[in-house]
């Protein structure tokens, strides 16, 4: 069965009077990061039909990407996370060229 349309989740929204606090957790909950995460893969993976598949494709995907963490006392390029790798320019072509 072909998907004629793109799957993409709605990252849910805090109250706009919450504590900063509360806003930072709810910023790095799944509840947040996973429909955030998974709007950024790029369609030809997101639209795959079978479980095998899309964990062999989003394997090499992940494979792809550059594995510099944050060190104490040097400067990275990002934080690491998918979703900065996702925009940066150098890595465009991972994600097939989609613009952010």
């Amino acid at each position: 069965m072909q998907h004629t349309h793109t799957l993409t989740n709605k990252v849910p929204c805090l109250r706009n009077g919450s504590a900063i606090g509360h806003q930072s957790l709810f910023d790095n909950s799944f509840a947040v990061m996973g429909p955030r995460l998974w709007n950024c893969l790029p369609v030809q993976i997101n639209e795959i039909g079978t479980f095998d598949l899309f964990k062999q494709k989003l394997t090499s995907l992940l494979m792809r990407i550059p594995d510099k963490p944050p060190t104490k006392g040097y400067s990275t390029p990002n934080s690491n996370s998918i979703l900065d790798w996702r925009v940066d320019i150098a890595t465009a072509e991972l994600w097939g060229g989609q613009d952010s």
